[in-house]
């Protein structure tokens, strides 16, 4: 986590900061009110484009973890509370045909111009996903913010909800420093 310029975050995103912890590393209670509200907190400045995060920071940022809704009895509840093997599950690796393999990071290479290998909620099974132009000779503009939000409004990017399919990766693949020589990109490609 970085800030991209000089402003005021609470003391505990700060403490994230200094410390290099990644949100995955919460320094509260899992389910607390301040739990969450650092999840929130960081959402809102990775929305305003004024914190530069990993690509697992921005998983969890861009699910529901920490929103809270009220329910039509009056109680309000948290999303996306995790429950730890959910949560665990997120950032680790699996098996794919044999060999221990990285979830939800894109590699460059394979069939398409990326790959990444998913677990599939429905059935629990790894797959693997491929995507991007291989062989039109498109390039990815990732650094160019007009390019950005072309390719989003284009293919629909808001609406890509399932890690499953191609489209998802496609619109989020300027967010994965590996593939761009350390550099990360806010919004969708």
């Amino acid at each position: 986590m970085k800030l991209v310029e000089n402003i005021k975050v609470s003391k505990e995103l700060q403490y994230h900061i200094d410390n290099n912890l990644p949100l995955n590393e919460n320094v509260f209670r899992p389910n607390s009110e301040k739990y969450f509200q650092l999840f929130n907190e960081v959402r809102e400045l990775f929305n305003e484009n004024k914190i530069r995060l990993t690509e697992d920071d921005i998983f969890l940022v861009e699910s529901d973890l920490g929103k809270k809704v009220k329910l039509s009895n009056g109680e309000t509840v948290w999303l996306d509370t995790p429950i730890e093997e959910e949560y665990d599950s997120l950032l680790s690796e699996a098996e794919y045909q044999g060999k221990n393999v990285e979830l939800n990071k894109p590699k460059r290479g394979g069939a398409k111009k990326y790959y990444v290998y998913v677990k599939n909620p429905s059935t629990g099974n790894i797959k693997k996903v491929s995507f991007g132009d291989v062989h039109g000779g498109l390039t990815a503009k990732v650094s160019n913010p007009k390019a950005r939000k072309a390719f989003a409004a284009r293919h629909n990017c808001k609406d890509k909800k399932d890690k499953t399919k191609a489209g998802y990766w496609a619109c989020r693949v300027n967010r994965f420093a590996n593939l761009w020589n350390g550099q990360t990109y806010p919004g969708f490609w």
